[in-house]
């Protein structure tokens, strides 16, 4: 799968639908992600291991982050980090980069 993502309407994808997107994804340490936000969906994060930044906060493990639609983030792996990721409606090309 592409980037962790294993559910989603791409491909390849184990299950095809436009109702969610999921992912485990996996990041070494200095990883970072540029600030975006989506229109339509909401974006649920689960720390599973390590340590990140989001919007200037720390979240550890077991911490979930819930991004709603219009909300920017970005994303710094602290530490190497493995997430899960869920995104519902699963919206494709709904990823928009902000100004830094």
């Amino acid at each position: 799968m592409k980037g962790g993502w294993f559910v989603g309407n791409f491909k390849p994808t184990l299950y095809r639908t436009n109702d969610v997107e999921a992912a485990v994804k996996s990041y070494k340490a200095g990883a970072y992600e540029h600030s975006h936000y989506h229109k339509l969906a909401t974006e649920i994060t689960v720390i599973i291991s390590g340590k990140v930044k989001m919007n200037g906060v720390e979240y550890d493990e077991g911490d979930i982050i819930i991004i709603e639609p219009g909300e920017a983030t970005d994303f710094l792996a602290v530490t190497d980090s493995v997430n899960a990721v869920i995104k519902i409606p699963g919206a494709n090309n709904d990823k928009y980069l902000t100004e830094e």
